[in-house]
């Protein structure tokens, strides 16, 4: 049902080198233009997503471009260049914050807007732009580009009836990962809470064909094509006000993915922690977004617009995270 799972296509090297290129101490601070912490944040994180960054310093998208105009590859690749060759300075984001609308119709300069809704939308930017503009291919054509490579993956859902223990799966293409954080006090638990099983009854029974009549079942979502690079948000802002809240999730350097995926068997699965975007204030409607990166030298530092400072990871697996990036 929906989506078949996705077969990747394979790709040359130098499009997924997992691995960091060449090492080099953190890049440039960016300028804020005018309530754009949430863009330079998010930039950033990106900016230190290893597989991406190396495929952006390749210069590959831009020999092989042929977008008219607007393309968020060509003003990506010549960003993440810009800022990793100008150590110890700062620069202006002058080219993503001039192409906002293009990423977001209703993304409006010196307004203060959401860096997940940001993330999202810079990130389908990048696959139209692979894609030449035409987002009406087919799932497991998408699915080849260098971005749904990096960034893509699947969840399974799988519904089981109670009574005769029927199941059906279908799946659904990720970018990210949203985890409920309400009775969670750590990343591991808020993991499973999301996998565990709800059950379907009263008015949300199920049409079950082999029972031929409406029963109970149970629903579980589990990771079934795990992304190279794990997005996690963590569910801050509660939907109709906007209110933030405020506690400590921990999390840690290193993550097993394994125990949330539909094959629980088998060897760990295992993410090293590379950036984390941090929002400080009460709601999502004002506040600051900085973020944490690791470079390619191996170090951590705090990315605050223009501060760029070391830092320790002891310092930043405390913070109040809201968006949590890992790569395999």
């Amino acid at each position: 049902e929906g989506m078949a799972p996705s077969q990747r296509a394979p790709s040359r090297p130098e499009e997924l080198c997992m691995e960091w290129q060449q090492q080099r101490d953190a890049g440039a601070g960016l300028y804020n233009l005018g309530n754009t912490c949430f863009l330079n944040s998010i930039l950033q994180c990106l900016t230190y997503t290893p597989p991406l960054a190396n495929y952006l310093l390749s210069g590959e998208h831009s020999r092989l471009c042929v977008q008219q105009g607007f393309c968020m590859m060509c003003i990506m690749e010549a960003h993440v260049n810009e800022v990793l060759h100008a150590s110890g300075s700062a620069i202006k984001p002058s080219a993503v914050v001039s192409a906002l609308t293009r990423i977001g119709e209703h993304f409006k300069l010196g307004t203060q807007e959401d860096a997940h809704e940001f993330l999202r939308f810079t990130v389908d930017a990048m696959q139209r732009a692979c894609l030449s503009g035409s987002s009406d291919l087919d799932s497991s054509s998408q699915a080849t580009t260098v971005v749904h490579q990096i960034f893509g993956g699947s969840l399974r859902s799988r519904v089981t009836c109670l009574s005769c223990k029927a199941i059906s799966d279908s799946y659904e293409p990720i970018l990210d990962v949203l985890l409920d954080i309400k009775a969670a006090a750590s990343v591991t638990e808020a993991l499973e809470g999301f996998v565990q099983p709800e059950q379907m009854d009263g008015e949300n029974c199920l049409q079950c064909h082999t029972c031929d009549k409406r029963v109970a079942a149970s629903k579980a979502l589990t990771v079934h094509d795990a992304p190279k690079v794990l997005t996690l948000c963590l569910k801050r802002f509660q939907d109709l006000t906007g209110r933030k809240i405020e506690k400590v999730v921990e999390y840690a350097e290193h993550l097993d993915l394994r125990p949330y995926t539909s094959q629980t068997a088998g060897e760990p699965l295992l993410y090293s922690l590379y950036a984390v975007l941090v929002h400080r204030g009460d709601s999502c409607h004002a506040g600051h977004y900085f973020c944490y990166v690791k470079a390619s030298n191996g170090l951590w530092y705090k990315m605050d617009d223009v501060s760029v400072k070391r830092c320790s990871i002891n310092a930043v697996c405390r913070k109040q995270a809201y968006l949590l990036f890992y790569v395999r």
